[in-house]
């Protein structure tokens, strides 16, 4: 398949239809509380990181986000030390890379925050496409690795599994078990550890039952459609959650 790959900083009449192309994401999984505030800013504020693949006909069908930020600066406060990659992964990726951007910190490394493809066009190999041209996006900007909090896109089918588990599952090539995980691993990337709490989706039961279409009327943990691990319900305080493991791998560029 043919496909014309630009930056939003040099395509920004491309972020309307970037906007515009159908995916194929649960519901609830929009409705993280940091995503909401981040996420729609990424297109503006980090152009030159975010990527948009043209086919033949001008149609967008894919595009990368990512972010540069400063990995290994002391000044991060909580648990994790300089270089250290964060429990909470997607979240907190986005909410470092955005405070650097304000305080006008100098980046180090950068991270994928998401490769998105079409329905219409999936299984057509454009993931790894999009995933190569966003590691030569950082490279051309001098950075050395790129990292990714990593959603393992089959682990929904096993949600009872442990992440720690499901990980580190290979096959008997000695690549991981998990497709998307091994895109990743095919671009040369390793595992550098789990985020256990990458990103957390809090809601009233009618927000759940809106966004799942089901009942959220038990007690305990839910399986629900596109959860990578179940949902908790408290039906007696009104509210469910969802906190959702992803997997970082790091990039050598």
């Amino acid at each position: 398949m043919e496909l014309k790959v630009s930056s939003l900083a040099e395509r920004p009449d491309l972020v309307q239809k970037v906007f515009a192309m159908a995916d194929s994401w649960p519901e609830f999984v929009r409705h993280d509380g940091v995503g909401d505030a981040c996420y729609g800013r990424l297109a503006v504020d980090f152009a030159e990181y975010a990527l948009a693949a043209e086919d033949e006909r001008g149609e967008v069908v894919a595009y990368a986000y990512s972010v540069p930020f400063a990995l290994r600066t002391e000044d991060r406060g909580g648990t994790e030390g300089p270089g250290e990659l964060p429990a909470r992964g997607w979240d907190q990726v986005l909410l470092w890379a955005f405070a650097d951007l304000r305080r006008g910190v100098r980046p180090d490394t950068v991270s994928a925050i998401a490769i998105v493809v079409a329905p219409s066009v999936q299984g057509r190999g454009l993931s790894a496409r999009m995933l190569s041209a966003l590691r030569d996006t950082a490279r051309a900007r001098g950075f050395t690795e790129v990292v990714a909090p990593v959603r393992p896109s089959a682990k929904h089918l096993e949600p009872h599994t442990p992440i720690e588990e499901y990980a580190y599952r290979v096959r008997s090539d000695g690549l991981p078990h998990d497709p998307w995980l091994r895109v990743h691993a095919r671009a040369g990337a390793t595992i550098e550890r789990v985020a256990p709490a990458s990103m957390t989706v809090s809601g009233s039961l009618q927000q759940w039952r809106d966004w799942t279409g089901l009942p959220f009327d038990t007690q305990g943990d839910l399986e629900v459609p596109g959860a990578l691990v179940p949902v908790h319900c408290e039906p007696e305080r009104g509210y469910a959650a969802y906190v959702e493991p992803n997997v970082w791998m790091r990039h050598g560029l």
